[in-house]
């Protein structure tokens, strides 16, 4: 089996998509299979065009230019060739390969569901409406699907509105080693790096500024819990530079001088925060699967998230649950003194009680294992090549 897995192009500045396109490369050539990485390149999009007018040009590179490039090696592929889309964004190139052996693999469907005025803290314009729609038109059009999670694949059978031949649910496996270290060690370590007294603990939250990753929320409910306990432990949200709502958010708090916006932090030292954290405070409003969950309760650290899919079903029972925060503004407030409550619980728990909960955590990180889910991901790619051929009547 020959495998041609198409990735989002490098000038695109995705950092999850590549890396889980990686694993999947070295993970396949690693076990034998010839292995390429395809994507359009940046042609129109190196010139310097205005910064409004280099999105159109990167989708000329990739929508138009890339197509003839993907046509001439199609033509040179064997029928034991399987061509990978590594997410499901990449939608509008599955009808090149739509009558080849072929799999998508989906990650969430949040653009999706927004263009559609499924979530309201995330409107989308007519532009971006049209985009998706073009996406989805493209995806459609597969019939062989790998999901990370349940909730991704019930997704997907909505919008496609039927159940295709081939959709399977693979849960992402941990692609570093994240470990239980000392806690006194990581935050003598993480408080020489960053200059913050961290001897007494704190709240850690992993996440970049995408509107589901709730970053406002989390700062609503740090100020909450401050409002209503005398604990002052401070807050520390490693991720991009903050968005100008969270620079609002971060400045109107009372308590934003025990705030801290972390930013350019290795991938190294975010495994020793983790260890360090009094607990993981990550109260997504949607995700496709939720990392950081996993990554922190196999670092042996406490986990606060979201009571709706797929968070539960990445957390299953080894999680501190809290509501959706509701769009509403005026119900923020009593959202977040109920997350506070919830804060207030894990941080106070005895030693006894968090090495259970952190033993819990640590059961459950070991079902998302980079080798087990390869494994089964091969499975998979081995199944639709053989349907392929038998449906082609391929000797």
């Amino acid at each position: 089996m020959r495998l041609i897995f198409l990735t989002h192009p490098g000038f695109l500045e995705s950092q999850s998509m590549p890396r889980f396109a990686t694993m999947l490369s070295e993970g396949m050539a690693a076990k034998g299979y010839k292995v390429e990485m395809v994507t359009a390149r940046p042609i129109f999009y190196k010139f310097p065009f205005p910064k409004a007018l280099r999105k159109w040009m990167g989708y000329i590179d990739q929508y138009l230019i890339f197509p003839f490039e993907l046509r001439r090696k199609i033509k040179n592929a064997d029928a034991d060739t399987l061509y990978v889309l590594t997410d499901n964004a990449l939608g509008p190139w599955v009808p090149l390969v739509a009558n080849k052996a072929h799999v998508v693999h989906c990650h969430d469907f949040l653009a999706q569901q927004s263009a559609l005025d499924k979530f309201p803290e995330n409107k989308t314009g007519w532009t971006g409406r049209r985009y998706q729609a073009f996406i989805r038109r493209g995806y459609s059009k597969a019939q062989n699907f790998i999901s990370v999670s349940k909730k991704t694949r019930d997704d997907l059978h909505k919008f496609i509105e039927h159940v295709p031949p081939v959709s399977e649910v693979v849960y992402n496996g941990l692609n570093q080693v994240f470990k239980v270290q000392d806690v006194g060690e990581c935050r003598e370590r993480l408080q020489k790096q960053t200059g913050v007294d961290l001897s007494n603990g704190y709240i850690l939250h992993v996440g970049g500024n995408q509107w589901y990753k709730n970053r406002l929320g989390v700062i609503q409910i740090y100020d909450a819990w401050r409002k209503q306990n005398k604990q002052n432990i401070p807050l520390l949200m490693i991720g991009q530079m903050p968005s100008k709502r969270i620079l609002e958010a971060y400045e109107s708090s009372a308590y934003k001088k025990d705030i801290y916006l972390l930013t350019g932090i290795e991938d190294e030292l975010i495994r020793v925060a983790y260890s360090g954290a009094s607990v993981l405070l990550f109260p997504s409003i949607a995700e496709g699967f939720g990392w950081p969950i996993v990554e922190a309760m196999a670092s042996g650290c406490p986990v606060i998230t979201t009571s709706a899919a797929p968070m539960t079903e990445v957390a299953d029972s080894a999680a501190y649950l809290v509501s959706v925060m509701p769009h509403n503004k005026l119900q923020q407030d009593c959202w977040a003194e109920e997350a506070a409550n919830i804060l207030n619980d894990v941080i106070n728990l005895s030693t006894e009680e968090r090495a259970a909960v952190i033993d819990k955590g640590l059961i459950n990180a070991n079902r998302f294992n980079k080798t087990a889910a390869l494994g089964a991901i091969e499975s998979i790619y081995l199944t639709i090549i053989k349907n392929f051929r038998a449906e082609n009547k391929i000797l």
